[in-house]
Formats: structure tokens, sequence, C-alpha cells
């Protein structure tokens, strides 16, 4: 059986406060945290990945290079290569020592609130959005205060679970709803990416068809079992507490929010006493370049480090690397196969590639850019679909973000979403 990450052993109890438990956002763009907080994060990966890199570089060039010389002259240049090594080993603990005073300096005066938050400008949501898929799962655990929560987005704030809470943020509420999750690095704000292809955006255009568009943001650093954990345990909180009765959920993925959305499927939560578990209430399933059997370049990346780790003059470049998430790892198998498709829902696969056509040799080979052809599809080398009877789409000339608002996609959703 082909290898990737199962999710069907997972507890909501390890990443979910109670269901009866007060929900609240947990940060807004008021509370969250500030361009001084990404300051004191940039000093901190500066001093471990740059300066430390640059010094154990340094020092396995100047060892090589000095082997040599003492071979050469006989071990007689073996204190000028000591005094080399003890300034330069000053110069680099200095800058270090520096560094890591400042990122401690920043983190004390970030906690008084002072600066800009980075939730004020879409550059700030790129940053944090794009450091939580890059080290996500690190900043849980080191620096929460930068680590997103799963959330529901609406006109760019958190949006408070609850009853009162979803009924102020969408008052047109309608019983259909197409929810929306974004890929690595991303947030909710990619949704609106080409916007001027078509003059319209997905949600837009689901709006007008008397579905309601719900849009999600999530920390894409962290695994897709914990991510699935926390998007199953978030629905079944966002259909208990909707305005009114829900009918159907279609679920909508780019990239790695389509597989984090077969993630939370996957995931068999409590419904309440009195309820119905959410995920019997999807209908459908849009995944727009989803790496199903993974993108061929996270592995690149695993391999690169790997090989980059085995000489000490590469060593450093192949932990700066390393230093991806374990969102980025998981990208690599993407879902295996002991995470099937659920039976009740509709599945429609959208993949694109460069070229016109995805038999052409390059477009088969490269894809989108990051995801190929038959990883969209869930098809493997051995004749193996992972989602018999889904519709699959092809987006001729289109990149991995050229799925975004695409004119092809829009009148297939059309139909879809009818």
């Amino acid at each position: 059986m082909r290898q990737g990450v199962s999710v069907h052993n997972c507890s909501l109890d390890r990443y979910a406060p109670p269901m009866n438990a007060p929900l609240s956002p947990p940060a807004s763009a008021a509370s969250g945290p500030g361009v001084i907080d990404a300051l004191s994060l940039l000093s901190e990966v500066a001093s471990e990945l740059v300066v430390k890199g640059a010094r154990d570089t340094h020092f396995a060039v100047a060892d090589r290079v000095g082997g040599v010389t003492r071979r050469a002259t006989g071990g007689t240049s073996t204190v000028p290569g000591l005094v080399h090594r003890g300034v330069a080993g000053a110069v680099y603990g200095g800058l270090s020592a520096g560094l890591r005073a400042a990122s401690v300096g920043l983190d004390r005066l970030g906690a008084t609130g002072v600066g800009p938050r980075l939730e004020d400008s879409p550059r700030g949501r790129f940053v944090s959005s794009a450091v939580n898929g890059l080290i996500g799962d690190r900043l849980v655990h080191e620096r929460p205060h930068l680590a997103i929560s799963m959330g529901v987005r609406a006109e760019g704030r958190d949006v408070h679970l609850s009853e009162e809470g979803l009924a102020k943020a969408f008052p047109a509420a309608t019983g259909r709803l197409v929810v929306f999750l974004h890929g690595l690095c991303e947030n909710e704000s990619y949704w609106n990416f080409h916007r001027d292809r078509t003059g319209t955006t997905y949600g837009e255009a689901v709006a007008a068809r008397g579905w309601t568009p719900v849009f999600l943001r999530a920390n894409t650093g962290l695994s897709l079992r914990e991510n699935g954990v926390a998007l199953s345990a978030l629905m079944q909180w966002v259909v208990d507490a909707w305005p009114v009765p829900v009918e159907r959920v279609a679920m909508v993925g780019h990239s790695l929010g389509g597989l984090v959305i077969r993630a939370s499927g996957a995931v068999a939560a409590e419904p309440p006493e009195s309820g119905q578990a959410w995920s019997q209430h999807i209908s459908d399933v849009v995944t727009l370049g989803t790496p199903h059997l993974g993108a061929p370049i996270a592995w690149g990346i695993g391999h690169g480090a790997r090989g980059l780790s085995r000489l000490p003059e590469t060593a450093a470049f192949g932990r700066f690397l390393d230093w991806r998430s374990v969102g980025v790892h998981d990208l690599v198998a993407g879902l295996a196969e002991d995470v099937p498709p659920l039976p009740h829902a509709s599945y429609r696969l959208v993949m694109a590639t460069l070229t016109e056509s995805h038999r052409h040799p390059v477009g088969h080979f490269i894809g989108d850019w990051l995801v190929r052809p038959h990883s969209a599809q869930g098809h493997d080398k051995r004749g193996g679909r992972l989602f018999p009877g889904a519709e699959t789409l092809h987006v001729g000339r289109s990149d991995h973000f050229g799925l975004l608002n695409h004119p092809k996609i829009h009148a297939a959703m059309e139909r879809w979403f009818a």
C-alpha cells in the first residue's frame, strides 16, 4: 500500500476545547501579533540559520583548505589556522549574541502592544501566513502569539463561533454553505486573485446563486492530521450555530487546502446529543491543484536537504532547507489511500498544466509548476484511483495560482452549485 498520512486515529480532545466551552477567536486585528513580533522572529532566525550557517560553512571550508596546507607543509601551518579560527569564531559569536539580544529586546517591546499589527495591512497578512506555512509548527510551541489558529474570516477579521457571532457576520445566511480553504502559506485573501479576469470571485459567484461563501484561515505549517482535526471541530461548531438550518455544505480547497478538507472528512467527530455530524451535510468537494499523491517540489526539497547535509561545507544549507514545517513535509506523500472519499459527496478534481494539453510531455512532467496532473487527479502509477467516479477538469496554459478565479472553473462551478 502506498505510504502517506493517516488521520483515522485522531482525537478531537487534544486539539479542540470542550464543545460547551465559550467560543472566541484566538486573535483579532486589535490584539494579534505586530510588526515588532515579526522583527523579533527575524532576529532569531538570522542568528540560528544565517550567522551560524555562515560560521559552519566558513569553518568547514577553512578546515578543508587547512588540511591540504598542513599536508603540504608538514604541519607547520597549524598556528595560523588556530588563530584564524579563534578570530572568526569571536566575530560570529558576537553577531549571534547581538541578534539574540535584539530578539529578546524586541519581544519585550512587542509585548507592550506598540507598533502596527500584522493584520492591519495586506503585506502584514501575507508575511504572517507565509511564516506560518514555513514554520507554523514551531511557532505553536515557541511563539504561540505568532501562530495562526484556524478560524472563519469575514471582512478581514475572525468570526466568533457562536450563534450571535455567526449571525452578525452572515446576516444573509442561507442553508447552503460553500467553505473555501486556501493552500500552503496562503490566506483567505488569495481567493481574490485574478478577479480582473472575470470581474467576480468564486465567493461572489456562488453567493449570487443562493449559497453562502465561508472563508477560512489556517496555519498551514501544521500537519494534515492536526489541521484536519481542527477543521472538523470548527465545522461542527459552524453547523451547530449557523443562523438557519444547514441543508448542504460544499468544500473548496486550493492546493494543500484540499488535503486538509480530505483529512477533516476522515475524522470521526462526535456530534452533539441533539444534532448531526457536520460531515453528513457535505454534498460536494472541489479540489483545485491539490497534490493528492504528493508534490515533486516538496520531495525535491527533502532530498536536497539530505544531500547538502552530507558535506560539512554545505551542511548549513541543508539545515536551512530542513527547517521547513511538518505541513511542507506532508506534501511529499499527500494523503494515503486509507483516507477514502466520503461516499455521499460528489468530488470534482481540477488540475492545471502549463501546456494546452495535460498529455503533452512538458505538461505531464511539470504540471502547473508545483503539482503534476496525476497527483491532482489522484491517479497513481499503477492505475489506481483515489476517487472512483470523480469528475475531473483540466485547465490548460495555467499555473498553480492561475486556478484562482479562472473563467473555466467559474463556468464549472455554475453547474456544480446550481
